[in-house]
Formats: structure tokens, sequence, C-alpha cells
């Protein structure tokens, strides 16, 4: 049974998200707060294993109280719960930076509040089975220009699925990784620090003109799309460059895995794996037939490890999978093909 404290300054946002999570069998809300001090002296005599932690409170906010849990000797899971505004964004990127373990981001209308509770039940649940952080040791120096390319595509339930892969993935890979996970404008920041403390290669947000390097991960920014675009450098070698575009959203989403994929399989042709993991639409589909044509390989994560599986259906719908895997055996399969592709191209 995992222990919740549930913080947050509306009674409405406590009721509701207590309601959502009790209704998973292996979780028990142990108590609520109302603001920071509240939450500190629960978290004290209560020892929740996971807060969930609203960032706008009286007498002492979200940040404050992850201030005060620094000084702690032992401290729960962090979850903060964020609004969809600029200032939650920059907030929520503070939080991470001070030791927050993830965040989840409230529906702007009230009456989709109840559509985030198995995604956060997800959360939690995930939370509790990862190991404490520990400094990661990574290669030193500046990154060769990648001539393959691992994409990863995700959405909805994607976020712990990524935490398992990108620690799983071993930092001697001979690719560049890009992950497009759809998120609001402002919060790719934050969720690529996340990723920092957990990935064994470090991990950024995409800037424009960012280049794709081997052992390194760049995380589409939200709000533009993903471009690569094909560079030749010194003997003839091809290598990527990222274009952030302001094209109007595919499917409803900026960024676009198939606007990734797409422009990917330009430039990296056959030297290309792509992943599609969970998340809602039919997002990655046309984006993975044009890599399949180009000569790449496509890896799917089974449906019984994706919350959602609409953007993994819209792959196998274009029959252009060619492995349906479960999540603990994308890694292992990733590096297999990259290695091929590496041997094959020597």
């Amino acid at each position: 049974m995992v222990k919740v404290l549930v913080v947050d300054d509306s009674v409405f946002m406590r009721t509701i998200i207590r309601d959502i999570i009790t209704k998973d069998p292996s979780i028990e809300v142990v108590g609520t707060a109302s603001n920071g001090v509240d939450a500190l002296e629960k978290i004290e005599s209560l020892e929740p294993e996971v807060v969930t932690l609203d960032i706008e409170m009286p007498k002492m906010n979200g940040i404050q109280v992850l201030e005060e849990l620094q000084k702690a000797k032992k401290r729960p899971r962090i979850v903060m719960v964020s609004s969809l505004t600029s200032r939650d964004a920059e907030m929520t990127h503070q939080a991470i930076r001070l030791g927050a373990d993830d965040f989840m981001l409230k529906p702007k209308d009230i009456p989709q509040v109840r559509e985030i509770g198995a995604e956060l039940i997800s959360k939690i649940k995930h939370l509790v089975t990862l190991a404490p952080s520990r400094p990661v040791s990574r290669p030193k120096g500046k990154a060769p220009s990648a001539t393959r390319v691992v994409l990863i595509g995700s959405s909805a339930g994607g976020p712990p699925m990524l935490d398992s892969l990108l620690a799983a993935l071993p930092a001697t890979i001979p690719a560049g990784i890009m992950v497009t996970q759809h998120m609001p404008t402002g919060f790719t920041a934050p969720l690529a620090e996340r990723f920092n403390r957990i990935a064994t290669m470090d991990v950024k947000e995409t800037e424009n003109g960012d280049m794709l390097e081997t052992g390194k991960i760049l995380l589409s920014k939200a709000g533009v799309h993903t471009i690569v675009s094909g560079v030749i450098e010194g003997n003839n070698r091809r290598t990527g460059r990222i274009i952030h575009s302001n094209a109007p959203p595919i499917h409803g989403v900026r960024p676009a895995v198939d606007k990734t994929y797409e422009s990917a399989a330009h430039v990296f042709g056959k030297n290309i794996v792509s992943v599609t993991l969970s998340g809602m639409g039919n997002d990655a589909g046309a984006g993975a037939l044009a890599i399949k044509q180009a000569g790449g390989v496509n890896l799917v994560c089974d449906e019984k490890d994706c919350l959602v599986y609409g953007m993994a259906r819209s792959v196998i719908s274009k029959e252009a999978a060619d492995k349906i895997l479960p999540l603990n055996k994308l890694a292992g399969e990733i590096e297999r093909v990259v290695l091929k592709m590496e041997a094959e191209n020597v």
C-alpha cells in the first residue's frame, strides 16, 4: 500500500485528487493539507511515501516546502501539481531543481480534472519503484556528430516509460537520441531537467540550431515542431541539425512526432530507429511509415505497458512496425539494432 499525502489550498482539488487516486486499491491517502506549513507537519507525523504538492498556497507555497524538505534527513517522493500557466511552468522547473521527483498538470477546465486520474495513479506507483537519485557518470568532452539516430515519441502516460527507457539505454550507444513528448508550452524544460537525473546521458531541451550528437539526448521543445535538417560535414559525414518550426499543429499538437520522424527519415534514412510509446491519437503513424520507406527500423511498445495505445496503434495500423516489444525489452533491442547499423556502415 502506497501512503500518500494530498496538499492543495483548494478543498475541491484535495477532494478530487483523494477520490481519484484511492480508486486504486494499492494507494492509501493518509491525510490532506491546505498549505505548506500544514504539509510539513503532516509529512513528519504521517510519514507518507508520496506527496502531491500544489505550488501556489497561502502561508507557505510548494517551493518553500521543498526548500524546507532539503534540510530533512528523510523525505517523501514529491509530485508537483501545476496549473497550465507560464508562471507555473517556471516554478515547476524551480521545483525540479529543488528535488521534486515529478509533476502533474491540472487541466484548465475543472470538469476535466478527473481525466488525469489514471496518469496520476501511474506516476505515484512509478515513483515508489525508483531507486534513490545518484550521481550519473557520463562521458566527458565534446561528443561527435551523430550519423545514426534513435527517435522516441510519446504522449499521455509516456514520462514514466521514458524514465525506464532512458535509464536503461547505455551511455556508449553509438547514436544521437531525440525524444518528442507532447507537453504544454513551458513544461519541457523541467521535464528535461528531471530526465537528466535519471538518464545515462546528458539531456537537454532543444534549441534552434542544436546538432544531433552521439550519446546525447535532446527533448523536443514544447510549442514548436522539431524538424531535423541535413548537414554534410567533413569526409562526407551526414548528420542532422534541429530547426524549430511554427507551422500549424498536426493532430492538434506541436511538437508533432510525425514532423520529427518524417524530417529525420530524409536525413538519416536507414540509420534511424524509432520507438513509439504510450499516447493518445494518431501522431507517429505517418512518420513511422516514412522511416520504414527510408529503410529504418520502427519499434512499438506492447499495449500492456501503455496507459493509452493510440500512437503505438497508429504505427501498427500503417503496417510500419518492425517489432512490438514489452517496455523492459526496448532498450536492449534499440542497442542491438544501432550496433548492427554501425557494423554495416564501417
